[in-house]
């Protein structure tokens, strides 16, 4: 409700004083430079299986998502500024995966030996969580071009020198 409400107040504020605006709503960006307390999955992830601790999944992990790559998220916000377009567009990105599927792999991709542990789910956990980019296709001619998988390596490639130097 509150980014409802955030949006309402830029059409608002657009038809007061006649502002050329924009809205994007911005959907599971990750790259480097992330926080890695930031309490978002990819960061809590890398953080554990770089320091050889269990990766926490919450429920069974079933539950979906998708993530964007920071370049990607810049590129589609550029495109929507250059567009004329006045309603919300989604800016993120599509293929979705579970979050098991995400701990996997980031095992994988940074060769640790963590394993995977299984918490409670918080009660307002979504079941799925995919942006329609619909809107960006047509009005923006934008989709995401970094695959999961190389925006991890990316990222890995940021965050392993800097997690290993805290943790020794």
């Amino acid at each position: 409700e509150s980014k409802r409400h955030g949006e309402a107040l830029v059409r608002g504020y657009r038809d007061e004083h006649g502002l050329d605006v924009r809205v994007a709503r911005i959907v599971n960006t990750y790259g480097p430079r992330m926080r890695l307390d930031d309490g978002r999955v990819i960061p809590a992830f890398l953080k554990q299986a770089l320091t050889g601790d269990p990766l926490t999944v919450h429920g069974d992990g079933k539950q979906t998502r998708s993530f964007c790559y920071v370049s990607d998220l810049i590129d589609g916000l550029v495109a929507l500024m250059q567009a004329d377009v006045q309603t919300p567009v989604n800016v993120g990105n599509p293929d979705e995966r579970t979050i098991l599927e995400l701990a996997e792999l980031i095992l994988e991709l940074t060769d640790s030996d963590s394993s995977i542990t299984h918490e409670a789910r918080p009660e307002q956990d979504p079941e799925v969580r995919c942006p329609d980019l619909t809107k960006a296709r047509r009005e923006l001619e934008w989709e995401p071009g970094v695959s999961l998988h190389e925006g991890l390596k990316q990222t890995i490639e940021h965050f392993e020198p800097r997690v290993l130097a805290r943790h020794e």
